[in-house]
């Protein structure tokens, strides 16, 4: 099974909607998805995801199934300082702390918490491996029990903070290093395949990241909220 994640296009955010610039780049997505074989669309609820998705619905002739916990993420708390953006501070504890995501709790420190962003992180991901049981793959740590024998291909529009949230739980990496290394441009495509080999345990693997090439000449660069 392959998982094709979009971010949302460009957008206005005070109005959760897509700019004209992001109406353009939700049309090119749409097009180069149109060779992926996707069977199913899944949004978040929000107005710039969901109209985002709608151009490739459209273009597919599917519907689009609402995921409600895929809506973007909220962050901050008490004495954080820029109000606990996530990709700031997650930036800082890289660059200014050489904090150690892989022997060090990411989780106790300074900049996470007490923030809020982690209990979006923590909803999402236990919502997410609900869904991919559905879809056949059961979440067992940081492996997956294959449950299925269909091969298909299913697209899920969402955005920066929520995508950074599955990706860094179905990667089994560290929430804040995910925030920093990988970030992904409006639109961008993001693909992880999971093996299907019913009764045994896969993991996934990213088939691609950041692709953003449909969108060449519609973009002025890498924007979080």
């Amino acid at each position: 099974m392959r998982i094709v994640f979009v971010r949302h296009g460009e957008p206005d955010y005070e109005k959760d909607c897509l700019t004209e610039t992001g109406r353009k780049q939700a049309a090119a997505a749409a097009a180069r998805l149109e060779r992926e074989g996707i069977s199913e669309i899944y949004s978040s609820p929000m107005g710039r995801a969901a109209q985002t998705a709608s151009f490739t619905a459209q273009r597919l002739g599917l519907p689009v199934v609402t995921l409600d916990y895929m809506h973007e993420i909220s962050w901050g708390g008490p004495g954080i300082p820029v109000e606990g953006h996530p990709w700031t501070v997650s930036d800082w504890m890289i660059s200014r702390d050489d904090f150690d995501f892989f022997h060090s709790d990411w989780r106790e420190h300074p900049y996470f918490k007490g923030n809020a962003a982690v209990r979006y992180l923590d909803e999402i991901s236990a919502r997410f491996d609900a869904f991919m049981q559905t879809q056949g793959y059961r979440h067992e740590g940081t492996r997956f029990l294959c449950e299925t024998a269909r091969q298909k291909t299913i697209a899920v529009f969402s955005h920066g903070g929520s995508g950074a949230c599955v990706l860094a739980h179905l990667l089994a990496l560290p929430f804040p290093y995910v925030c920093t290394v990988l970030p992904y441009e409006f639109t961008s495509i993001i693909i992880l395949e999971f093996p299907v080999q019913p009764g045994e345990y896969v993991h996934p693997r990213i088939e691609l990241f950041n692709d953003a090439a449909h969108i060449l000449g519609l973009s002025s660069g890498l924007v979080f909220q």
